[in-house]
């Protein structure tokens, strides 16, 4: 895909003295997505979320340490089949905890997955009016890596983030 897009580039600028003006632009969308009102408060959300289940998190391996502990302090008073009981109980809140875990990573990762994907849906929508409005026969996302040098005239990533903001 990276070589197709650089050939097309290679072939604007061979057929450009035989063209009227290319005028081709740039964006990163990492910073839009990163500087944009939509991206910040995402990324918020995200944050606040990913507090909220540490210290969840922090409170279970706590009580899990409680119960280890407790275990330990009653073993020598317990019976074989009832310390047996209890260090199955553990083992059952130990894999427990892991589930959680493993749980609350993928939903934050799915979250921040779709966050991503709504607000690149979005700045899509509004690089094809700049795309239009502007007169710009191609404009190329920075960190694909096809763009090797571009003069930071061509940069229109602040451009997106006004007008996205201002659509939000």
């Amino acid at each position: 895909m990276k070589k197709i897009v650089v050939v097309l580039i290679a072939l604007l600028m061979l057929a450009a003295p035989a063209l009227a003006e290319v005028k081709v632009g740039y964006v990163d969308l990492q910073k839009a997505l990163n500087l944009s009102k939509a991206g910040v408060k995402a990324k918020g959300e995200i944050s606040a979320q990913v507090k909220k289940y540490e210290e969840e998190f922090k409170t279970k391996q706590e009580d899990l340490q409680k119960l280890k502990t407790d275990l330990e302090k009653q073993a020598v008073l317990l019976s074989d089949s009832a310390k047996e009981q209890k260090e199955r109980d553990f083992q059952q809140s130990v894999k427990e905890l892991q589930r959680f875990q493993k749980d609350v990573k993928e939903e934050l990762q799915q979250r921040d997955a779709d966050a991503t994907k709504r607000i690149l849906n979005e700045l899509f929508d509004i690089l094809q009016k700049l795309g239009k409005d502007g007169g710009y026969q191609m404009i190329i996302e920075k960190n694909e890596g096809a763009v090797i040098y571009a003069d930071e005239s061509v940069d229109l990533t602040d451009d997106l983030i006004k007008a996205f903001d201002a659509a939000q």
